[in-house]
């Protein structure tokens, strides 16, 4: 399994970003896709997560409204757009999926938030 994120950077504060995640050695389209994110001297926190078929999304209370989750299951990606970005966003962001009971994690993508 192998996980790819790409789509970091520093933007300022109130900007937008969106994070991608190419995802192989699964079957995509039936595992729950989620993104986390750690800031530094905190604990890595679900960030938002999706169903296979997209019916059902999940968002942290402190990104509803301006983050969305999205996958294209033809191309095994699954997409994180921020809006109205926040410097208390600022993070290292992850992709994670759980596989035979494996839970298998990208190297991460640093966002920073200026303000």
């Amino acid at each position: 399994v192998q996980l790819v994120e790409s789509g970091g950077g520093l933007v300022q504060a109130g900007g937008s970003l969106r994070l991608s995640c190419a995802a192989s050695g699964i079957i995509f389209r039936l595992n729950v896709m989620g993104w986390y994110r750690q800031a530094p001297g905190k604990q890595r926190e679900l960030v938002a997560s999706i169903t296979g078929d997209s019916r059902s999304t999940y968002y942290a209370d402190s990104v509803k409204g301006r983050f969305t989750i999205s996958r294209d299951n033809a191309k095994n990606t699954v997409y994180l757009q921020m809006n109205s970005l926040k410097p208390e966003d600022t993070s290292v962001y992850y992709c994670n999926t759980v596989q035979t009971g494996s839970r298998y994690w990208g190297q991460g993508t640093q966002v920073t938030v200026s303000s």
